[in-house]
């Protein structure tokens, strides 16, 4: 017989059993939480777009990193032009990223850095890039290891050994033009005849002439046309206005072409090349180029100032937008 005193029992066991249960987890399936979607809703994804834009509104833009051009833009003439020393003294004060850039391929780094403190300017080594250095670069890029015969100075020899090249006048891979003080007419024979044999044809620069104290002096692109003249077969010329001079010197100066400006005082070299290398343009009228010949061409410099000197005080935002 069951009393009513043991259902009465048993039903308390049965509710406390299950109360326990409820408590306890089931050990298979661990703790039961609750769950949500991990594909962001519509509202999530406006949000976070408004909190990145916000965050791309507030970051600053980077600092501008400053290509410029030596002779017409720092010195002339082996004089220095007023104001590029404390042009580069503020450059230097706020540690800006700048580098000197020249077509000239005559002389070492090292050489040049030399030259400029004669003038009052000082500026580190590593703060140059000549057309010998690009060039150089350029043929270690296509053929590194490569043999090349050398018309040019020490600039441009020491430039290739450093590159691993060999200089030889027997069957190089490349003939390279630079820039001498002597052409000699035996050299630029040899290098007509290399071609014929099959060398292929560089030049450091197309500039046509270069200053001297005496007047004008014939350069590699004037070289470089009597050896096309004679041979039909034309130069790849390295230097500006090619735009791989300039992108090498950005390489070499860990700068991006968007927040990097070209200063120089050539239409037809400086402007031209920055212009191509997608970087800002500042020309200065101390050099080549004038406001007259500016309106000659089918485009224009980002910004036009009377002289490096004009910048001084806005390195930080030269261009004033």
């Amino acid at each position: 017989m069951v009393t009513a005193g043991r259902i009465g029992g048993e039903n308390y066991l049965r509710a406390a059993t299950a109360r326990l249960c409820r408590r306890i987890p089931a050990r298979d399936h661990g703790p039961v939480t609750e769950t949500r979607s991990s594909v962001p809703t519509a509202a999530d994804r406006t949000a976070a777009d408004r909190a990145a834009a916000d965050r791309t509104a507030d970051r600053e833009p980077p600092p501008w990193s400053f290509l410029m051009d030596m002779d017409g833009v720092l010195v002339h003439e082996e004089h220095i032009i007023p104001g590029a020393d404390e042009f580069i003294a503020e450059l230097t004060s706020r540690r800006a990223n700048f580098v000197v850039v020249t077509n000239n391929p005559i002389y070492t780094r090292r050489d040049l850095r030399a030259r400029l403190l004669a003038t009052g300017l000082d500026i580190p080594e590593d703060r140059i890039w000549t057309s010998a250095l690009a060039t150089a670069k350029f043929l270690h890029s296509q053929r590194p290891g490569g043999s090349a015969f050398v018309i040019g100075e020490v600039g441009l020899t020491t430039a290739m050994h450093e590159a691993g090249y060999v200089l030889t006048d027997r069957n190089p891979d490349y003939v390279v033009l630079g820039e001498t003080r002597t052409y000699s007419f035996e050299a630029i024979t040899t290098a007509i005849r290399l071609i014929e044999a099959g060398a292929r044809f560089v030049a450091t620069n197309p500039d046509p002439t270069g200053p001297s104290r005496a007047g004008l002096l014939p350069a590699a692109g004037a070289v470089a046309a009597l050896i096309e003249k004679a041979t039909g077969k034309k130069p790849y010329f390295v230097g500006k206005p090619n735009p791989l001079m300039m992108r090498s010197a950005l390489r070499a100066m860990g700068a991006h072409s968007e927040s990097t400006l070209m200063i120089g005082d050539r239409m037809d070299t400086d402007v031209i090349a920055g212009l191509e290398a997608g970087l800002a343009t500042i020309l200065v009228l101390t050099g080549i180029s004038t406001l007259a010949s500016v309106e000659q061409y089918p485009f224009r410099p980002s910004l036009v100032i009377n002289s490096i000197a004009d910048l001084i005080g806005r390195t930080d935002n030269p261009l004033g937008g």
